[in-house]
């Protein structure tokens, strides 16, 4: 079977497109570097691997093998049919696969937006050894919680409760051809430089896929739908930790990160006035120099 993938990097950027078997899907997955040291490099809604073009080259010249999926039901990743096929459980099970897929001794986990809730999970939940943890612009998840029962939060939050309404999202996000999605970068960037109508089109052309905008909402149902968040105990994270935020994040308070320090002992806050939520490709300049002094080469 012959798959079409989302994104063709550029001949001269060192990344390249492959396909992984994992967890029973086949994932598409952009890579970059080579090594037994895996960094790994999850995307949010409504991404692609495309997100993280800026730091694959910086990463794999650090020393690391890079892997950055689609995750499922993203670009030309399996697209499972049910709400349950994305719940935690099974997305932590996919980033485990991947890294088991990967053969790498050791691996760094870095995240943003909904990779960041996955990521979270799967460090508190300890599903696999990882060296390293790097966070974008999402909270830990009961600082999360504590927020969501202040207004300051709540208002912010809108859109996961309407994604939970069956198929009136979908046709909304998918109106004209899916272009809410080129908007909803273009609108809420900082730098809006760094989201030319060329970039916006390319995540505009994956969601307007046929079941796509689907499962990508059907995270959000699956996520207040199924039990899988409560499972993380007292929220301990137990490896290095950075936190990296965009401090002009339309949909996260800053409060979010208040408390953080009490679950993650060893951590690394770095705050960017200048930035979105769309944190690594807002400034990817100031991003690669704190992945750079915090990450060992």
């Amino acid at each position: 079977m012959t798959r079409q993938a989302s994104w063709q990097p550029a001949a001269d950027s060192g990344i390249s497109i492959r396909w992984v078997e994992a967890n029973g899907l086949t994932f598409e997955v952009a890579e970059a570097g080579a090594g037994d040291r895996l960094a790994l490099c999850l995307h949010g809604f409504p991404e692609l691997h495309y997100s993280w073009r800026h730091q694959m080259p910086l990463l794999a010249q650090m020393g690391y093998r890079v892997w950055a999926p689609n995750m499922r039901g993203y670009g030309g990743t399996t697209r499972p049919s049910y709400k349950q096929d994305y719940r935690l459980n099974n997305l932590t099970a996919d980033v485990a696969a991947l890294i088991d897929a990967s053969g790498a001794k050791e691996v760094t986990l870095l995240a943003h937006d909904w990779g960041a809730i996955v990521a979270w999970q799967f460090a508190i939940q300890q599903v696999r050894p990882l060296t390293r943890l790097v966070i974008m612009n999402v909270p830990h998840p009961l600082c999360a919680r504590r927020e969501l029962k202040h207004w300051r939060q709540l208002r912010k939050s809108w859109y996961i409760f309407f994604f939970q309404l069956p198929r009136l999202p979908e046709r909304w996000l998918g109106k004209d051809d899916a272009v809410v999605i080129s908007h909803i970068f273009r609108n809420s960037a900082v730098n809006k430089n760094r989201f030319t109508r060329e970039e916006a089109e390319l995540y505009r052309t994956a969601a307007n896929q046929p079941g796509a905008l689907k499962a990508m909402v059907d995270y959000y149902r699956a996520l207040l739908q199924t039990p899988d968040l409560r499972k993380i105990g007292k929220g301990m994270v137990q490896v290095p930790t950075l936190v990296i935020w965009g401090e002009q994040d339309l949909a996260i308070d800053i409060h979010c990160l208040d408390g953080m320090e009490q679950y993650v002992p060893d951590l690394t806050v770095r705050r960017f006035p200048n930035a979105s939520h769309w944190v690594q490709q807002d400034i990817p300049d100031e991003v690669n120099a704190a992945l750079k002094e915090w990450l060992p080469g």
